[in-house]
């Protein structure tokens, strides 16, 4: 009986998420004050093939290059919104919106990070740029990053890899495979739950100004469901591990040790494969480091491109 009453109750429940999503309004966030868009910086676009990509570009144009690749889930503007201002100080900052992301092209179906690697590199040749660059890839970006630098060892300068491995999805993958399969099910009838969580982790632990939740709730609803998990698949897929240690540019690993979505060891192995690797660790910051403390990010990353000696405030060294 008591089963039967549960069963029924899950039924119940299902079928009114289900008449709420396709019959009711859009869930919106309630906003308080005037709202703005914090990185207000024009881009253009470039096209690689058939397909259209959005650049910004920050700094002074004569400056050293420094190519910034955002993770999964958030574009360029979101992820680096707070640290690529700072970091124009130094370069002439790029940030392209990735494919499936931001203003760049939806490109259907399957793809691997090899692929984004080389529509990077392709952009970079558009933009007219033939000298080696420094790069800095942050989660899913930082395996974009070393697609990259492994095809094109000659166009990478120096390499910075934040929040991120060489095989992020090593265990429980059969599990982690049917997640991704799960939250996308859901997404192609309702965005709104991937949304609502991805935004209330945004404004609970502080990382978005309450002036700026408008243009993150809008971001982030703007992606595409079957599109966005193929970005999953792919980073599920990845393994750079036997082709990592090839590496001879400089390279510096940044690890979050409160990192919850890829793990710690994920990204202390990935140093250890790369022998010549520095590594420095941030203590007290998760996965959103860049957006939690990106002064001191962007302190452990102009040190390693100025060759200046160790002794970051507040970061720690391996």
């Amino acid at each position: 009986m008591v089963r039967r009453i549960l069963g029924r109750s899950f039924a119940a429940a299902g079928l009114a998420w289900l008449a709420w999503r396709l019959f009711g309004p859009d869930p919106v966030p309630r906003t308080m004050g005037e709202q703005r868009r914090p990185l207000m910086v024009p881009g253009r676009s470039v096209f690689v093939g058939r397909h259209e990509f959005f650049v910004r570009e920050l700094g002074d144009a004569d400056a050293p290059v420094l190519v910034l690749i955002h993770g999964w889930n958030f574009d360029g503007e979101m992820a680096f919104h707070k640290l690529a201002p700072r970091l124009a100080q130094r370069y002439r900052v790029i940030v392209p919106d990735l494919r499936n992301h931001g203003k760049s092209d939806r490109i259907r179906g399957r793809f691997e990070l090899s692929d984004v690697a080389e529509e990077v590199k392709a952009i970079l040749d558009q933009l007219g740029i033939a000298e080696p660059v420094a790069v800095l890839g942050y989660s899913m970006g930082g395996m974009v990053a070393q697609e990259f630098a492994l095809s094109h060892p000659g166009a990478v300068s120096k390499l910075v890899l934040g929040a991120t491995a060489a095989r992020p999805l090593a265990t429980l993958r059969p599990l982690s495979w049917l997640g991704f399969a799960f939250t996308r099910a859901v997404a192609r009838i309702s965005r709104a739950e991937a949304v609502w969580a991805s935004f209330l982790v945004l404004k609970r632990n502080g990382l978005i100004g309450i002036e700026d939740e408008a243009w993150m709730w809008d971001s982030l609803l703007a992606r595409d469901a079957n599109l966005y998990h193929e970005a999953a698949f792919a980073m599920w897929r990845f393994d750079a591990r036997s082709r990592i240690g090839s590496l001879a540019m400089p390279v510096l690993v940044v690890i979050p040790e409160r990192d919850a979505l890829v793990r710690v060891p994920r990204q202390e192995e990935l140093a250890a494969l790369i022998p010549h690797a520095e590594v420095v660790r941030l203590p007290e910051l998760g996965h959103e480091s860049v957006l939690a403390e990106p002064e001191l990010f962007a302190s452990a990353v102009e040190h390693f491109l100025e060759d200046d000696p160790p002794g970051v405030s507040g970061v720690g060294e391996a």
